[in-house]
């Protein structure tokens, strides 16, 4: 099947179809010279099938994981393509999850003021969220996400056969996202959670897809109702910058304390069963000091998504220190 982001000048189609990677040179426009960016974790016959069926590709393989969203990375990215003679009308392709999307569309947006970006998430998390909506970054001086641009793909190819190669671990981290769509917008795919339902993941993936895509629609730039894109992360990144825990675990975490009573023990019995922690050891006081680097923090208040029922939620304004009464819910010292 076929999305479409609509968003005028920048809308572009989102494919979500078994297979689709392979026939990226039919799908994209790849007739010209092609940065493919990806990770020492992606097998790499995924890379090689994009370059492939590019014009001209050049390949760069970062290191897996949250480190990699760095200036060094990025600064390496850009030589890399400054040295190869790429041009405005080039392009660059992610092949990987959220962290080389994040990574690769930020240098799209960087590199001449702006070429072509194409995302191909090769995890749960990436294909279920952060491919699409345009939200690029890396991190600074131990805060997430806090240098980046907005930079819509050209295309996103979603092939869940790339989920079969995904670890336990990463493929529940990932369920975590599709979990809190659900939470914030779509109770019957929440449902499918709770009742032991999701199993066809095209569409599961279609439904958590359909919610970021309405919401993006009408807050591209995260001016007011894309906040609630951000519910569990803001106690969620908090707990990423202390623990390394990977995101969708985090993220899990952080929609612990933002549920009315009911609908928490409900998403926790979700959580254990999908293989997700519901409450870590750590330092909360360090969990406290990153959550106040937070973009969402003004002053000594936050804005956060809380969740009364499924398929509803609300933006609410609370202090720091009610936060950190919700940290010790999920964060034990």
């Amino acid at each position: 099947m076929t999305l479409h982001m609509e968003l005028g000048e920048n809308g572009y189609d989102i494919v979500l179809e078994p297979g689709c990677l392979a026939r990226a040179g039919e799908l994209l426009d790849l007739d010209r010279k092609a940065l493919i960016v990806t990770d020492d974790g992606v097998p790499e016959i995924y890379a090689e099938t994009v370059a492939g069926a590019c014009k001209q590709a050049v390949t760069v393989t970062v290191p897996q994981g949250e480190s990699s969203k760095s200036f060094p990375v990025l600064e390496k990215i850009l030589s890399l393509m400054l040295e190869e003679g790429f041009t405005r009308r080039d392009c660059v392709v992610a092949v990987g999850g959220g962290v080389v999307g994040d990574l690769s569309g930020l240098a799209a947006a960087l590199y001449m003021r702006g070429i072509d970006f194409y995302n191909i998430p090769t995890t749960l998390l990436s294909q279920a969220d952060s491919s699409i909506g345009g939200k690029t970054a890396i991190d600074l001086d131990g805060v997430k996400n806090v240098v980046g641009a907005f930079k819509q793909p050209k295309k996103v190819l979603i092939d869940p056969e790339t989920l079969s190669t995904l670890p336990p671990r990463q493929f529940a981290a990932g369920s975590a996202e599709i979990v809190k769509a659900g939470l914030i917008a779509d109770a019957e795919l929440f449902s499918l959670y709770e009742n032991g339902g999701a199993d066809d993941m095209t569409a599961v993936l279609s439904r958590a897809l359909a919610v970021k895509k309405a919401v993006v629609e009408q807050d591209e730039k995260e001016s007011g109702l894309r906040r609630i894109l951000n519910f569990g992360h803001s106690v969620g990144h908090g707990i990423e910058t202390v623990t390394g825990l990977y995101h969708g675990e985090c993220v899990g975490l952080g929609m612990i304390p933002m549920c009315a009573p009911a609908v928490r023990a409900r998403l926790i019995q979700v959580l254990l069963r999908l293989g997700l922690p519901t409450e870590i050891k750590a330092d909360p006081d360090k969990v406290y000091a990153a959550l106040l680097h937070d973009k969402k923090t003004a002053g000594d208040k936050i804005t956060a998504i809380f969740v009364d029922e499924p398929g509803t939620c609300k933006q609410v304004t609370l202090s720091t220190e009610q936060l950190r009464t919700g940290i010790g819910m999920v964060v034990k010292a």
